[in-house]
């Protein structure tokens, strides 16, 4: 036995003594014996970038996810009777439509009233003309469950049990050890082959025996091919409601699930595929829909049961290693761009949830923020990217529900946006792909939105879409009125293009989405009455201001959210324009429209960021959402060169979180995603502190057993922007300088992360100690000048391609 199977087998053996009071010594060291002595070499690998339980899933919200940016799964590890919990990207409820309210004509009476401060008026007026129809969208929706129920092994017998999530490898595993049997099983969704892959194992030859069927709540049907292979055919039947768009049969979806065994037998019986004595099985399963994404629709020449059986015509159980080898080699380039070592490394040999728990009564555990942290870029990487198309939603790609809480949508007034917010920064970048595809592929239907209901030109989109290009106001006019929408998801291809350096990415894609949505408000914002420029309609999202006649609404004009939000785009638009060489005139009229824009205000009131046009009272002052500070993350106007506005944005924070929280607990109804948003404030405001205590706030109060962010419900926001948090605690780009360390908690005080990226295409590495920096390479895609800040010091640094260049301060 190798040294480091022997290391593994007393960790394994005095872990289980320590925690366990089910399982005796001899069972734990029998049972460790057994489990190794079956293993592969592969397969024999240390808790690294790992989550891992000794218990299966007690609920959705322990399960542990696998995907491919297509298809996910989660898995539940119940030796006796295992879920497998399903999903294809594209499988929404709904039809396209066109909900826009014919308004343009109309506009300009709800825009005087507002800004004559007939508030009322206005809103009568848009609740009348603007809101659309219909006024909500259709849920993304689950696949189904795949259910494996086993028999011929006591519950009684269980001696050993591990399940586990490698993020390495994007593989979930579950071992066990019942009547002396070690069980292992597979789980993962390779990139390359398309599919779900499934592989049970026994050590004890002739002993695998369950039965495998599907089931899901409604509009699915399940039949037999023959003893090895199970079919499903669905088509999603929209019931009548009021509201939600038109009744019918609409997305058609088909999976094919095949199996393979070694010994023994699969047959069928009753719509099920029952395995009888095997050593070990293997099932594929493909998954598709009639869903078009250049149509945004459904698509009646799509057949997704030849889908399916075309990607499973030619595998076999042979084919498995190869898949498997394959599976391993994408995954792992991918993940392993970037790594992260902070805190005790022994910690991983502690099963996850014991040390989230410990969290949660007040410890630190900086081992596991890395593990969050990775955490994060392995379901971007899981949740959007070839071979899916679509962004990831509110849940990325995993949804247990017909009608899943928010519709499991994409929501444009921050959500969606914080779910790309650590794509560039950690490596990722191939991940912001399907989501800037599919910006540029509603900007078809959003130029019906700015015509129809806004009589402008140009593209916008309002605060809640889905895949069939939902552009119109939704949910309600205060709520649903954010046609600024357009132009913060346009920000994101800018982002890209600044991480890149591609400009022919700029020149075709990103550019053309912005100077759109940037014609949009040039033609969209009208004269107020001291001669600026506003939005209007507008709104601060989601939040409420009182008038001084006690008159309380969310429907305004000119929201300081907006006023940054355009200077911001208007700024890229500028630098795009500069670096394209292109469109002088438009250049011009932007520099022109941009020194008309409302002043962002510090309040009288509060002497705090100043929210509305108006220095208004806050109804709700500890609100989740902090739109007026959108200038200080993840834009960039509010910086440390204008102290006055830097200091008002910290102080707007400390009356937002006074009205929220318990000052010495955190507990508050901050929302997940609402706590990952202060991460990310803080570290622009360099207060490493802070990050580190928002970061364990995080954590204890706003995360799961398998470290899904809880809104609640889950909601995936949350751990994107945690992740995209801590690593700009660790290095920022956005000031025009490549600033490391810039807000280190004290309790990540020794560490090292490798693969980080900065603005200007620098792949970053430091190594840290005591708080300080030690070590630190930067290596270029391009030739050039590049500042670089270490706490006061600045130093110019001359970059060539590719080439590894320290950097000593």
């Amino acid at each position: 036995m190798l040294i480091r199977e022997v290391v593994f087998l007393l960790n394994y053996t005095l872990f289980y003594m320590n925690k366990s009071k089910t399982f005796s010594f001899l069972s734990v060291i029998i049972a460790t014996l057994a489990i190794f002595s079956s293993c592969d070499k592969e397969e024999i690998r240390t808790r690294e970038n790992t989550l891992w339980y000794q218990q299966a899933a007690a609920n959705w919200d322990e399960a542990l996810p696998v995907g491919n940016g297509r298809i996910g799964a989660m898995v539940f590890g119940d030796p006796w009777h295992e879920i497998i919990q399903l999903n294809e990207e594209s499988l929404w409820a709904g039809c396209q439509d066109d909900g826009n309210a014919p308004a343009a004509e109309y506009l300009p009476q709800i825009q005087e009233k507002l800004l004559s401060g007939k508030v009322d008026e206005a809103v009568a007026l848009g609740e009348k003309y603007l809101v659309g129809d219909p006024l909500r969208i259709r849920s993304y929706q689950s696949f189904g469950n795949l259910n494996m129920d086993f028999e011929g092994v006591s519950s009684d017998s269980l001696s050993f049990y591990e399940r586990r999530l490698d993020l390495e490898y994007g593989i979930a595993t579950t071992k066990f050890v019942a009547d002396g049997v070690t069980y292992t099983r597979e789980v993962f969704t390779p990139a390359q082959a398309d599919i779900l892959v499934i592989r049970f194992k026994v050590d004890k030859r002739g002993t695998l025996n369950f039965r495998v069927s599907y089931s899901r709540e409604k509009d699915a049907a399940v039949t037999v091919e023959n003893d090895n292979t199970m079919a499903i055919n669905g088509q999603i039947h929209d019931a009548p409601i009021d509201g939600v768009g038109p009744a019918g049969d609409h997305m058609k979806f088909s999976g094919l699930l095949k199996g393979f065994n070694k010994g023994g037998t699969i047959t069928a019986s009753d719509n099920s595929l029952v395995v009888s004595a095997a050593d070990e099985v293997v099932f594929y399963m493909a998954m598709h829909t009639d869903y078009n994404f250049d149509k945004l629709d459904f698509d009646r020449d799509i057949d997704p049961s030849a889908n399916c059986h075309a990607k499973l015509q030619d595998i076999q159980l042979s084919c498995y290693n190869e898949i498997r080898k394959q599976h391993i080699s994408e995954h792992s380039a991918l993940f392993n761009r970037v790594s992260l070592n902070i805190g005790d490394p022994a910690m991983k040999d502690i099963p996850t949830d014991v040390r989230l728990q410990a969290v949660r009564e007040g410890q630190n555990d900086p081992n596991l923020v890395a593990l969050y942290f990775q955490y994060g870029r392995y379901m971007l990487m899981d949740s959007s990217r070839e071979p899916g198309c679509l962004p990831a939603n509110l849940q990325g790609i995993w949804c247990k529900d017909m009608d899943a809480a928010w519709n499991s949508d994409f929501h444009t007034n921050i959500n969606i946006q914080m779910n790309y917010w650590p794509a560039e920064i950690c490596n990722l970048s191939e991940c912001a792909i399907p989501y800037s595809n599919w910006i540029n592929k509603v900007r078809v239907p959003g130029r019906v939105t700015a015509q129809k209901t806004f009589g402008a030109k140009g593209w916008t989109i309002n605060h809640v879409s889905n895949p069939f290009g939902h552009t119109s106001i939704s949910d309600g006019l205060g709520w649903g009125t954010y046609p600024i929408a357009a132009s913060w998801l346009t920000l994101s291809q800018w982002e890209h293009y600044l991480f890149t350096c591609d400009e022919d990415y700029l020149r075709t894609e990103a550019y053309p989405s912005m100077k759109e949505a940037a014609e949009f408000l040039l033609s969209f914002m009208i004269e107020d009455k001291n001669g600026y420029l506003v939005t209007a309609p507008s709104n601060s999202p989601e939040n409420g201001y009182r008038m001084e006649n006690g008159e309380v609404y969310r429907f305004t004009y000119g929201a300081t959210h907006d006023v940054e939000i355009i200077n911001e785009l208007f700024l890229a638009c500028i630098k795009a324009c500069n670096i394209l060489n292109t469109d002088a005139d438009f250049k011009q009229q932007l520099e022109t429209t941009m020194k008309r824009l409302p002043p962002v205000k510090i309040g009288k009131r509060y002497n705090t960021i100043q929210e509305w046009i108006e220095d208004y009272e806050e109804i709700e002052p500890g609100h989740r959402h902090m739109s007026h500070l959108f200038g200080l993350h993840p834009g960039t106007t509010i910086n440390d060169k204008d102290t006055t506005l830097y200091n008002g944005a910290r102080r707007t924070l400390e009356r937002r979180r006074k009205f929220n929280e318990d000052p010495v607990t955190r507990q508050g109804s901050y929302t997940g995603w609402s706590r990952a948003w202060l991460i990310n404030f803080y570290a622009r405001l360099k207060d490493s502190e802070e990050v580190g205590a928002n970061v364990n706030a995080l954590l204890a109060k706003n995360t799961e057993n398998n470290l899904f962010d809880s809104h609640p419900p889950f909601q995936i926001d949350g751990n994107f922007g945690g992740t995209a948090g801590i690593a700009e605690a660790l290095l920022q780009s956005h000031a025009g300088e490549i600033h490391l360390l810039p807000a280190l908690p004290t309790i990540w005080g020794n560490g090292d992360v490798k693969g980080l990226r900065a603005r200007g295409g620098v792949t970053v590495d430091m190594q840290w100690s005591e708080g300080k920096l030690q070590h630190a390479t930067l290596t270029a895609d391009k030739e050039g000048e590049y500042l670089v800040r270490y706490q006061d010091s600045i130093q110019t640094v001359n970059l060539k391609p590719g080439v590894i260049q320290e950097v000593k301060f």
